[in-house]
């Protein structure tokens, strides 16, 4: 249905007859319903009896597993709710409401279409070829929406270095595929599962080749979604992009990768080589065995001193999972670590944001590494609750920029008003109290460069910590929503975040993790401090300080800019947040903060998925 949608798109927007009397505010209801209805559709193939371990389709290169099918329901209905956040005017000509858009919303329907069908196919891809593929269709979309506001020096810097380190991990993995078949002479995820699980002891420089192989692969996407220490280049490009960019990079494309890499961690389990612990062992070199990661060199001293031929291949087979998963334990320290740490030193919010979600990969990472039925559950369970969380705080900002500018535009009591006197309305076609407005209805003294400069200017972003002071005062409920949305990533009970949070320390203490455990507390507790400084900036009083260099420069390209509604005569309304995004808003942060009164439906949905991967 996406891949229809998008040529249907296309073809409206190439059409003269077509584009001329369809409003850019068409675009981005019409994809956002898309995204919801194939979502819905997606739920169908849930209650599928025939699904069981999976189904192969076109020919082996995607597997449909319910897993990958509870986890695209979700990534549409997510998507759709992102599409709300983007900047809607209202305003009134002659008792006439119109409603508006600045002229990039079409172009990122349209790229948000292209690279959400890629994300939707490497959530499935069960093949090398498909793989790429994948990855590729969802990052070539994420470098051009990064450089979606072309005439924004920030953003094109940001889209520009985003697009030469993405390509690098892209040949990374690349790379990593090419010797894998090297090696394998097979591309299909199951035939390397199979050939993994050989049981030979001649297969051992088989074997380093896949895991080189492996090891790159998994390199490559941990560039991607930004985990330490390969996330050099997160905080700035998230910082430099519009932040309704910034909201869509966070959460979506982390979405298709985790499932991915969870596919993978699953099928490359050590569970049967636990299963095939000799049976004169004791119970106590058993557990010591089961211990976790941190008893891997004690279990390969085991298996070097066992003299059985089936042992010795067992311990060859283990090499692939051992190097995967030191990997992702080294990674999920690292991520732990810096997260935490340098986020500490940023003054600016979506800086702060990325080195958050760094931080929160590293739970992510603990989760999956330990790979049992607890710590899948608590895996899921926590990319739900972090994408959830991440796409609230997004709203909330956007809807704080809205009401922000706006009250800033009210306080220079119209200044620069002659500027813009019987300038027109902007060239694309508005929507008129639900029917399509005739071109004649442009005004002849029409300023074709005025309104874009102008929208472009309205709706910039906050950029400093220190733009949210007092925001408490001048929008309680807003700066509510937001405290909410910080407790919670910050782990205080109730709310989710401390729920994922200790289900994902419950299962590593469970599996001998005592270390990384304690990490993981401290760094928890480190990352709450930036979190309540934000929180004691909303709350603080107004105090009559000199502004920062930054603000008094803000502050002189207010009042040297015109005033948009000016335009438009006396009859004018400026709403800067719609009742569909304060809705989702509100409804989001009561998803957070009453999570602990009917916990079942989640909690028992991912649970049931975790089931299925070990028991099916």
């Amino acid at each position: 249905m996406i891949f229809i949608s998008i040529l249907t798109l296309i073809v409206a927007k190439a059409l003269p007859v077509l584009n001329t009397n369809i409003s850019s505010v068409h675009f981005y209801r019409i994809t956002s319903i898309v995204f919801i209805i194939t979502g819905f559709i997606t739920i169908n193939s849930l209650y599928l009896e025939t699904i069981g371990t999976g189904i192969g389709i076109y020919s082996g290169l995607f597997h449909v597993t319910q897993i990958t099918q509870f986890i695209e329901t979700f990534f549409y209905l997510i998507v759709g709710l992102v599409l709300i956040g983007w900047p809607q005017i209202i305003t009134k000509v002659n008792k006439v409401k119109y409603y508006l858009t600045d002229k990039y919303s079409t172009d990122y329907s349209l790229i948000i279409l292209f690279s959400s069908l890629g994300s939707s196919l490497l959530i499935a891809s069960y093949d090398l070829i498909s793989l790429y593929l994948s990855i590729e269709l969802q990052s070539f979309g994420l470098y051009v929406l990064a450089t979606l506001y072309r005439n924004s020096e920030s953003s094109t810097k940001s889209g520009l270095k985003y697009f030469l380190l993405g390509s690098l991990s892209s040949a990374i993995i690349l790379l990593g595929s090419g010797i894998v078949y090297s090696y394998t002479g097979t591309t299909n995820f199951e035939s390397i599962y199979l050939l993994n699980s050989i049981n030979d002891l001649n297969t051992e420089y088989f074997l380093q080749g896949l895991t080189l192989g492996l090891i790159l692969i998994f390199i490559g996407f941990l560039f991607k979604i930004a985990a330490a220490p390969l996330h050099n280049w997160s905080p700035d490009v998230y910082d430099g992009t519009p932040t309704i960019v910034t909201m869509y990079l966070t959460i979506l494309p982390k979405i298709a990768i985790f499932t991915f890499l969870l596919e993978i961690s699953t099928q490359l389990s050590i569970k049967p080589i636990l299963n095939s612990i000799p049976l004169n062992f004791s119970n106590n070199s058993y557990n010591e065995i089961t211990n976790g990661i941190e008893g891997v060199s004690q279990m390969l001293n085991i298996f070097r001193d066992i003299k059985f031929i089936s042992y010795g291949e067992t311990y060859n087979t283990f090499l692939v999972e051992s190097s995967i998963y030191k990997l992702l334990l080294i990674t999920s320290i690292c991520s732990l670590l810096i997260g935490s740490v340098l986020g500490l030193a940023q003054v600016k919010i979506k800086r702060l944001l990325a080195y958050s979600t760094i931080s929160h990969i590293g739970f992510i990472l603990l989760a999956l590494l330990i790979n049992t039925e607890q710590s899948i559950d608590s895996f899921l369970f926590y990319i739900l609750q972090y994408t959830i969380t991440n796409l609230n705080l997004f709203l909330i900002i956007l809807a704080l920029t809205y009401t922000h500018n706006i009250n800033s535009y009210q306080e220079l009591n119209l200044k620069n008003k002659s500027l813009l006197i019987n300038k027109p309305l902007p060239l694309f076609l508005p929507l008129v109290s639900g029917t399509v407005r005739d071109s004649s209805f442009r005004s002849p003294n029409a300023s074709q460069s005025s309104f874009a400069e102008i929208i472009s200017y309205k709706y910039k972003d906050l950029s400093y910590i220190l733009q949210l002071k007092n925001l408490f005062f001048t929008n309680p409920l807003l700066s509510l929503c937001l405290c909410i949305c910080l407790f919670s990533m910050a782990g205080i009970p109730p709310l989710i975040g401390f729920f994922s949070k200790q289900f994902v320390l419950y299962a590593a203490l469970q599996n001998g993790f005592y270390l990384t455990s304690i990490l993981a507390i401290i760094v928890s507790v480190i990352s709450a401090s930036y979190y309540l400084k934000i929180v004691k900036l909303l709350i603080s009083e107004n105090e009559n300080e000199t502004n920062t260099e930054s603000e008094s420069t803000e502050l002189l390209d207010l009042e040297n800019s015109s005033y948009a509604y000016d335009a438009y005569g006396e009859n004018k309304e400026v709403i800067g947040l719609t009742n569909v995004h304060s809705f989702i808003i509100s409804t989001l942060t009561l998803i957070l903060l009453l999570f602990f009164i009917k916990p079942s439906l989640i909690l028992n949905s991912t649970q049931l998925l975790s089931l299925s991967l070990f028991y099916t």
